[in-house]
């Protein structure tokens, strides 16, 4: 099988190694990606940080149309690249194509954000001293931006790093997963069918013990990466002057209320612990049943988790395939066992699989209650009342988002005053995002937000251009 190349300032380039891609589900080699050499990647970055001005200076109506381009290519190829991804990730064509879906939306808000993309003007007399002065504010990149991409959402979460940095004028270079590099691949091949400037773009699937160099590279002012908390806090900590967005884990909660639907709460509390294989930083890890919900509560659940269809990723029907590899079921079923807790369902491991999994009466302490388990395990516990409730969610080193299953106002917004969250999600999963709003979190789930206009102001600042001696 022959290497795909990597995209080296908008030019197809292969260097003298190659990633093997593996199918998470049975082993076989789905593809191979060519990894740059050392002197590939100095190409790369040299070529972003010259074309940085004439990035920033593209007419906006030449941004909106590049990532218009890619919204129109993505839909025309969805069901091959959507194949692409079950295959290098593992995740059932269900999800792969949503994921596919989400990425073709990012783009097209991109092209309509990049559209509205204004400066401001503002009028200074509004004190004596300021007479006939003008001030007008525009919003200018930081400069190239390093994206570096995780293997659970090899494009869409690619796409959230790319697409804003087109949008403002900014050069990207995208380091994406190992183990998922095709997905970013086939996008820098439609870029690469664009009229951006050639140094605008660079792919560059490098493996992770050369990511360092990279990231300490001073041409590369801005780090947006998306990934486990310890690797994205080194980052952080090796570049304290850089502006660094961290994306990171979580531990996401639902809290089910008194008057909570609780078919529907058990229906999307099941299916979304469990959606990519639990491999999502929203999935539901914890749920707490407030008072006597729970006794009518946990088998609703029960029986929802058990009709989830698992298998084959390639089946139109199955909601629950294989983890990213063998090692990280391991790790799950090593969490479960240890846990201490009751196994409600499932709890049993097959090669990269792991079947979906109810866990109660977990102690807090337990790597699998306190951690983020990134697997298809579920802990359910009852709670005396919605501050308890409330105080359990927060109790949390993370910080992403959370759910509350209510119909009322008043908790809803209570929820808002009170969760340490960066999203709280009334009458739903905390799984739910839409691309277009700000995504992120507090305490350790990161810093900055995602979301396309919310990306596009962390990619810039303001500067101020003040007009003086004006007859206004």
């Amino acid at each position: 099988m022959s290497a795909t190349p990597f995209w080296l300032a908008g030019r197809a380039a292969v260097g003298d190694d190659e990633i093997v891609v593996k199918h998470p589900w049975d082993g076989r080699e789905v593809g191979r990606a060519s990894v740059p050499t050392e002197a590939q990647v100095e190409e790369a970055v040299a070529a972003a940080y010259a074309v940085r001005k004439e990035a920033a200076a593209l007419p906006i109506h030449v941004r909106a149309d590049a990532l218009a381009h890619v919204a129109r290519r993505l839909e025309e190829r969805k069901e091959e690249i959507a194949r692409l991804i079950t295959g290098e990730n593992g995740k059932p064509l269900l999800w792969a194509r949503g994921e596919v879906g989400r990425a073709i939306s990012v783009f097209r808000f991109a092209a309509e954000e990049a559209r509205r993309w204004n400066g401001t003007a503002m009028r200074l007399d509004t004190d004596p001293a300021a007479n006939g002065r003008l001030a007008y504010v525009a919003k200018v990149p930081h400069g190239v931006v390093l994206a570096i991409t995780p293997f659970n959402f090899p494009l869409n979460l690619t796409a959230h790093k790319v697409a804003p940095a087109i949008a403002v004028g900014a050069p990207v270079i995208v380091k994406p997963a190992p183990k998922t590099p095709l997905s970013a691949l086939i996008l820098g091949e439609i870029l690469a069918e664009t009229n951006l400037p050639a140094g605008m773009v660079s792919v560059l699937p490098v493996p992770n013990e050369r990511a360092a160099a990279l990231t300490a590279d001073d041409r590369l002012p801005v780090v947006s990466f998306t990934g486990s908390g310890p690797v994205g806090y080194a980052i952080q900590d090796s570049v304290p002057r850089k502006h660094v967005v961290l994306e990171l884990g979580g531990n996401a909660a639902a809290v089910v209320c008194g008057d909570a639907d609780l078919d529907w709460a058990a229906k999307r509390a099941a299916l979304f612990s469990n959606y990519q294989a639990g491999q999502s930083c929203i999935a539901v890890q914890r749920v707490y049943a407030v008072g006597d919900v729970y006794e009518r509560f946990v088998p609703k659940l029960v029986a929802e988790v058990e009709s989830l269809i698992t298998g084959d990723p390639w089946d139109d029907t199955t909601q629950v395939g294989p983890l990213i590899d063998e090692d990280a079921a391991k790790r799950v079923e090593s969490w479960v066992d240890k846990s201490g807790g009751t196994v409600l369902t499932g709890g049993k491991r097959d090669g990269a699989s792991y079947a979906p999994t109810v866990l109660t009466d977990v102690p807090e302490n337990a790597e699998v209650s306190c951690e983020e388990i990134f697997g298809p395990v579920l802990l359910v516990e009852r709670v005396a009342d919605v501050e308890e409730a409330f105080a359990k969610v927060n109790s949390s080193q993370y910080g992403l988002q959370a759910g509350v299953f209510t119909r009322s106002l008043d908790v809803a917004f209570k929820a808002q005053r009170e969760l340490e969250v960066g999203g709280v999600i009334i009458g739903d999963v905390p799984s739910y995002r839409a691309d277009q709003m700000p995504y992120g979190g507090v305490k350790r789930s990161g810093v900055g937000r995602e979301g396309v206009a919310s990306t596009m102001a962390d990619y810039t600042y303001d500067k101020v251009m003040v007009l003086t001696g004006l007859d206004l």
